[in-house]
């Protein structure tokens, strides 16, 4: 059989690739697993790695620590807890038996320092097992934005948490700004891009829907080697702010000469002669010059001074025209005023008279006589 398979290589023939479909998952994990057994002797030297922890985690690290040390014991790995610098340490010793050990250990500290809980971090420990932290805190500048935008990946109750962990088959948990995320590899590098796009806009819902509908695809097995494309949906973006169209600015026409310079005060001074004047001629045109500037101003001013006793105009309004009497109607008036009391006299006169006219009459004369 070896000498055929090598006639095969040198033919040019490529052997054939091994379907692991076909091979049980039991014999896949025996062919990978590693025992004492496969350690020929301990490791040559110490390899040690130390992580920091907040404060608000040391009370339950201090619980929980006989716990890890107890865990990490049975793999031959030792462990460390400073209280005073905040850290927690993790090293090999001559009873390591798996090399690979050392960072699951790492792994599982820095799961501790992220608010995993024990229960949940000592999974990393396991062979298909691994750990990804996405930091979050630098993607989003506004400390709204981001706190709205890491609200989005819990959701309501913490519906759309729930949701990835059970598209993605991983364990994540959100604390600070950092999101831990415990799987499958493939299924780590999913959860990093939702959570990469949920700090870039782009709402977990969408990626959702889409990991639902790869779910379903994935039960056919005529889909298996077609492409999905056509079955996924593609959003596009609504918000997206458009550009403004820039303001072409005229392009000046270029002159061939630069333009003249402006003359100085010497030039000026050559042009009117003042340059040649003697300096008690110069003195006397600068006075005058400023008197005449201040007649100016003075006048000016005066003028400023009488618009303030200026009577400002009346408004026109429609007026009812006055009508004046003339002399001549005045003297008609007078006369038929006259006519009417001789009328009214002639009439008394005309009358007989009462005895007690004559009476009051004679008393009268009596009276002045007395």
């Amino acid at each position: 059989m070896a000498k055929k398979q090598k006639a095969d290589e040198d033919a040019g023939e490529k052997p054939e690739p091994i379907d692991l479909s076909t091979i049980p998952e039991e014999e896949i994990k025996k062919a990978l697993s590693f025992t004492p057994e496969d350690m020929a002797g301990p490791l040559l030297e110490e390899s040690s790695f130390a992580t920091l922890f907040p404060k608000y985690r040391e009370s339950y690290l201090r619980e929980i620590w006989p716990l890890v040390t107890k865990t990490l014991e049975k793999h031959g790995v030792a462990c460390k807890l400073d209280l005073i610098e905040g850290s927690m340490t993790v090293s090999t010793t001559r009873k390591t038996w798996d090399p690979y050990i050392i960072l699951k250990a790492r792994d599982m500290l820095k799961l501790l320092a992220r608010s995993v809980p024990f229960p949940q971090a000592i999974k990393i420990l396991d062979d298909d097992m691994t750990c990804d932290i996405v930091k979050i805190g630098n993607l989003v500048q506004n400390k709204e934005r981001f706190v709205k935008r890491r609200q989005r990946l819990l959701g309501p109750n913490g519906n759309t948490l729930k949701a990835i962990e059970l598209l993605t088959e991983c364990y994540v948990m959100i604390q600070g700004s950092t999101v831990s995320v415990m799987g499958r590899h493939k299924n780590l590098t999913m959860v990093r891009r939702i959570v990469e796009d949920c700090m870039k806009n782009i709402h977990p819902i969408y990626h959702i829907k889409e990991l639902m509908i790869r779910k379903e695809l994935a039960k056919d097995p005529k889909l298996a080697n077609e492409s999905w494309d056509r079955f996924l949906p593609r959003f596009k973006k609504r918000n997206v702010k458009q550009k403004k169209p820039k303001a072409t600015k005229k392009k000046k026409k270029r002159e061939v000469f630069p333009p003249a310079p402006q003359p100085s005060k010497i030039d000026l001074q050559l042009e009117s002669g003042e340059y040649f004047l003697k300096p008690d001629e110069k003195k006397a045109r600068e006075i005058e010059r400023r008197k005449q500037a201040s007649a100016e101003n003075r006048a000016k001013k005066e003028a400023q001074r009488e618009k303030a006793f200026v009577a400002p105009r009346e408004s026109q309004k429609s007026q009812k025209p006055i009508k004046r009497e003339s002399d001549s109607d005045k003297i008609e008036a007078l006369k038929a005023k006259f006519k009417s009391q001789a009328k009214i006299n002639e009439n008394k006169r005309s009358g007989d008279g009462d005895v007690s006219d004559y009476v009051a009459s004679s008393k009268k004369k009596k009276a002045k006589t007395d």
